[in-house]
């Protein structure tokens, strides 16, 4: 196995907890939070899979997925294209509602997007700085481990409020 594999099987981890945390929910359901100001499952999924597709594209040198495949015309947010969810606000959060479908298919493609990218990632490439605006300065594979990390975390959020919706 090597690292590119490693890394492709964790990303493929993060595609089937968001499969399991959305297909089968009705866009009011994917919009549930658990109170007021509160992460729902929607914009959980759309956030970790923007960052994916921002920070993988940033690694990779090629556009976003979001908007060279038209995903952000697609879900229609009352966002700048470049938006990924930092900052963003409980508001913010209640704008993010789409079904089920939408939501899986933008992240499906920017799985594709990354794996293939990874396919063709040399080992000796992970040592090479990518942001020198921390101490240490981050290197590729630091980058890769804080996406999928990130990513997780918010898949298995997530996957949590759906258990708590569905025993409502």
């Amino acid at each position: 196995m090597t690292v590119a594999d490693l890394v492709i099987d964790g990303f493929g981890r993060v595609q089937e907890v968001v499969h399991e945390a959305v297909d089968g929910l009705t866009e009011d359901q994917l919009a549930g939070r658990l109170d007021a100001d509160a992460n729902s499952i929607a914009w959980l999924v759309w956030h970790l899979t923007r960052v994916q597709d921002d920070h993988i594209a940033d690694l990779a040198g090629t556009p976003q997925v979001w908007t060279e495949q038209g995903w952000h015309e697609r879900f229609g947010l009352p966002f700048r294209p470049g938006a990924t969810g930092y900052g963003h606000r409980s508001k913010d959060v209640a704008a993010v509602r789409a079904e089920a479908k939408l939501l899986t298919g933008y992240h499906d493609a920017v799985h594709d997007s990354t794996v293939a990218w990874l396919g063709s990632l040399r080992e000796d490439r992970l040592d090479d700085v990518v942001d020198e605006a921390w101490d240490p300065p981050v290197t590729l594979g630091v980058r890769l481990v804080s996406i999928l990390s990130d990513d997780l975390q918010h898949a298995g959020q997530a996957a949590f409020i759906r258990g708590v919706l569905e025993r409502r």
